[in-house]
């Protein structure tokens, strides 16, 4: 296989897949170093989600390859299909499983569709052309018509099951995408870079890609910069962070409202952000003080919830307790980790209790958070259980977000003004190189298990707190800065 040139391989269902998401990724999963590649978690945790849908569609375990196929089994997992396009091209799918229908083929009176489990709220167009490419492959298979695929979501009893009609216009946007695909592997060098890169986090050729954006200085490298407002700033002239740096804001207005007066009152604070990130410098944009909560409190909770997106769980609410020292001083040496899991069988209600019973022991300390996500969280599970709008409000005087108030007085020259991004950028360094949210509601799932019968090991949990309380003391790290920078912009 190592000597088999490039333009003879097969175009797969991982190409084709991948090419859905973004041209460059399919690239280079052909022709990109492997050794370049960083890991991700979310394949993990789509295989894991794969595998618990397809548990609960079927009645027994599946059987495997083409001799599961001859022999009707419910469910057949294993199996290589190849063939030619009309054009020639070489095409394989390995589907995540095939389904046994009523029907008559080269095996029976039964028939078989491909079946795959997605992740997110709805069916994309990632989605569809899988399965159409794998019914093509199939019904040349079984000699006989593949008129649907199957899309699971969930598992167990919330097992979604949504039937995709696999003819006309779906067979000819395959065929359109496969010459596409093919076209673009024949490239010397790899598409451009996604207009959009927000999404570029889950991919593990990011490293690659973040790379030659800080070298080309891509204007996605701009925070505040995603697809539709960069498409903007091209048509008018601006290609990159350099040429933004260097515009006039005032021109620069004028020329962006002509795609909304909205669009106009960004000019100002994109050209200021592009110039902090061209000379390296942070800008005050509004006047001390950025805690004020801070001045007197004998001391603050921080605090970071770890959740699983797809389920609406939130699985982890971990509070770092700082207190003051007897100078008044924040002394990290004192600060101690507090875990709360909100385990299902254990209900809401019993997460609530201890949280309550948690915040009420230091009524006086405010609570730091990260991003709105906290707070969104702790409100809407406060409502669920029944506080009133008296209590809800002193809550939420008590919450402090450290991301806006960040934003609201300083300007970095940071691409982003996410935690990791930030914290990083002060020195940070977290305990455990290379994890993320992915990564510990993974170890989440495995320490999770099947159950209070059948939970994973211990090891995964401590790798989760660990985590967590690193989120928590990073959060600190941003706020101590900020406390710093009062104090030193009080002095002068």
């Amino acid at each position: 296989m190592g000597d088999t040139r490039s333009a003879d391989k097969p175009l797969t269902d991982r190409l084709l897949r991948s090419w859905t998401r973004c041209r460059r990724r399919a690239w280079l999963d052909r022709h990109g170093n492997d050794q370049l590649r960083l890991y991700t978690a979310h394949r993990t945790l789509q295989l894991d989600d794969q595998q618990r849908s397809f548990v609960a569609l079927l009645a027994r375990k599946p059987g495997h390859g083409l001799q599961a196929c001859e022999q009707g089994e419910e469910g057949v997992v294993g199996l290589r299909l190849r063939s030619t396009t009309r054009e020639g091209l070489a095409v394989e799918a390995h589907p995540a499983l095939l389904q046994r229908r009523a029907g008559s083929s080269r095996w029976g009176d039964f028939v078989y569709r491909p079946v795959l489990a997605r992740q997110g709220r709805r069916l994309t167009r990632e989605h569809r052309l899988q399965l159409a490419l794998a019914g093509r492959l199939l019904e040349q298979l079984q000699q006989a018509p593949v008129r649907d695929g199957l899309a699971l979501a969930g598992s167990g009893r919330r097992l979604e099951r949504e039937t995709v009609p696999l003819g006309g216009a779906l067979q000819r946007q395959l065929d359109e995408s496969l010459t596409k695909l093919a076209a673009d592997l024949k490239r010397p060098n790899p598409p451009a870079l996604a207009a959009d890169r927000r999404k570029c986090t889950l991919c593990s050729w990011r490293g690659v890609c973040n790379a030659d954006a800080a070298r080309e200085g891509h204007l996605s490298e701009v925070s505040g910069i995603g697809a539709k407002r960069r498409d903007m700033l091209i048509e008018i002239g601006i290609d990159g962070l350099a040429a933004l740096a260097d515009a006039d804001p005032e021109r620069l207005a004028l020329q962006l409202e002509r795609f909304g007066e909205q669009h106009g009152a960004v000019a100002a604070p994109l050209v200021a952000q592009a110039r902090a990130q061209r000379d390296g410098c942070a800008e005050l944009l509004a006047a001390p003080p950025a805690l004020p909560e801070l001045a007197e409190a004998p001391g603050v909770l921080l605090y970071d919830i770890e959740s699983d997106p797809d389920a609406r769980d939130d699985f982890l609410h971990g509070f770092v307790r700082l207190p003051r020292g007897l100078e008044g001083r924040w002394d990290l040496s004192r600060a101690t980790y507090h875990p709360l899991l909100a385990l299902q069988e254990h209900g809401e209600g019993a997460c609530w209790t201890r949280l309550q019973r948690l915040l009420r022991q230091y009524p006086d300390w405010p609570v730091l958070h990260y991003g709105e996500t906290e707070s969104l969280a702790l409100r809407r599970m406060a409502q669920r259980q029944g506080v009133g709008d008296a209590d809800l409000a002193a809550l939420r005087r008590r919450l402090v977000d450290v991301h806006e108030r960040l934003r609201r007085h300083w300007r970095l020259p940071l691409n982003s003004y996410g935690l990791k991004t930030v914290a990083d950028w002060l020195g940070f360094r977290w305990g455990q190189t290379g994890v993320d949210g992915a990564r510990a509601l993974l170890w989440w799932r495995q320490w999770r298990g099947t159950g209070p019968g059948g939970r994973g090991h211990v090891q995964a949990l401590r790798w989760i707190f660990a985590y967590n309380r690193d989120d928590g003391l990073a959060t600190w790290a941003v706020a101590a800065w900020l406390l710093v920078q009062d104090e030193t912009l009080g002095k002068g």
